[in-house]
């Protein structure tokens, strides 16, 4: 009776939109097995944490109200009368956090197994965007709360985006909607977190899977050189996304451990006449730039240090992004033995520095 149902409804909606695309999909996807298939999940497990993020972000929006006078409050009623409030407002503190993980994980992936090569390079650009996004969701939704951290954090780090050459004193104005960090940032951070980067990011993930799914997952040469024989594949549907679901209950239980054992502060609601908390330090993500930006001396060559400083990461970011496109050599393994220490260069200097600012 069930299968007559459903596949009368799958011939009315065949008739009306062709369903053969989708119908290849389960059919016909087919995904190589070798010894970095574990790579592929991690963009599966990035997804699942946005999910989460857009979910969890909807119930706290019910009963979150943006504002100098009531966004501390909000919060704090949400944690303490709200049934489940708490544990919302932790998944999402926490999924944000293990998002960025995931994305920087899922970036290294592609990088050191060479899935940017030809022609993915438009697949890896849309990625780092995305996680450039994702990170400035952090560093909006941080400020939210309204709490006394997120307050000077948000403080230090805008003024940060001051020093930028030029556009630098504009910039910080439009963020902050003034000259201080006042109601007005609060409005303007509530607008971007809540409107503007989702808009942004749900368009270009949806590109982004979009290309995927038209290319294919990349194969390594050392697999792509096997003959047809040899090459191992397993069903995209029902193999693949079981497993891929399977992996996302685990990270969900990882996701709810973090939530019960180890819950997100609120801490004191925000006071611009206070003094700045001791050791204020950004997210998890930001801290390899925070710290590198601590050892710059004040000018370099009549510049000031930090401003250098934001001008060489802005140089680095834009190389990784068209990594793709660069060419150091001819010789094409000798290009990618270049590229590779490249990456390697970038992740030790990332961790060591990032460690640096938590010792």
């Amino acid at each position: 009776m069930n299968n007559n149902i459903t596949s009368k409804i799958e011939k009315w909606l065949d008739e009306r939109f062709d369903l053969t695309p989708i119908r290849n999909l389960i059919l016909h996807k087919k995904v190589p097995v070798h010894d970095h298939s574990i790579w592929y999940y991690m963009g599966g497990i990035s997804l699942f944490l946005f999910i989460t993020q857009v979910i969890t972000g909807l119930l706290l929006l019910m009963y979150y109200i943006p504002g100098e006078e009531n966004a501390y409050e909000s919060v704090q009623f949400i944690i303490t009368k709200v049934k489940f409030g708490w544990l919302i407002r932790n998944l999402h503190s926490w999924s944000a956090n293990m998002m960025v993980f995931f994305v920087f994980l899922h970036m290294f992936s592609v990088f050191f197994t060479d899935a940017f090569r030809k022609p993915r390079e438009l697949t890896w650009v849309t990625g780092f965007v995305l996680l450039l996004l994702a990170m400035g969701f952090g560093f909006s939704g941080y400020l939210l709360p309204w709490n006394e951290l997120a307050f000077f954090a948000t403080k230090v780090g805008t003024d940060i985006v001051g020093v930028v050459p030029i556009l630098g004193d504009s910039l910080k104005i439009i963020l902050r909607g003034g000259d201080d960090v006042t109601g007005a940032t609060l409005s303007r951070f509530f607008g971007i977190h809540v409107a503007i980067l989702p808009a942004i990011f749900t368009t270009l993930l949806t590109i982004h899977l979009l290309f995927v799914q038209r290319q294919g997952m990349s194969e390594p040469e050392e697999f792509e050189k096997l003959s047809e024989k040899q090459k191992k594949y397993i069903p995209f549907f029902p193999n693949f996304v079981l497993q891929d679901a399977l992996l996302w209950i685990i990270v969900l239980i990882v996701l709810l451990s973090l939530t019960l054992f180890f819950p997100w502060e609120l801490g004191s609601k925000a006071n611009a006449l206070a003094s700045a908390p001791i050791g204020i330090k950004p997210e998890w993500y930001f801290m390899f730039m925070f710290e590198t930006l601590k050892l710059l001396p004040a000018n370099i060559l009549f510049v000031e240090g930090e401003a250098v400083g934001i001008f060489a990461f802005a140089i680095a970011g834009l190389m990784w992004m068209l990594i793709p496109f660069v060419k150091f050599s001819k010789r094409k393994k000798f290009n990618s033995k270049i590229i590779r220490w490249i990456g390697v260069f970038f992740l030790v200097y990332m961790i060591i520095f990032t460690i640096k600012g938590y010792l």
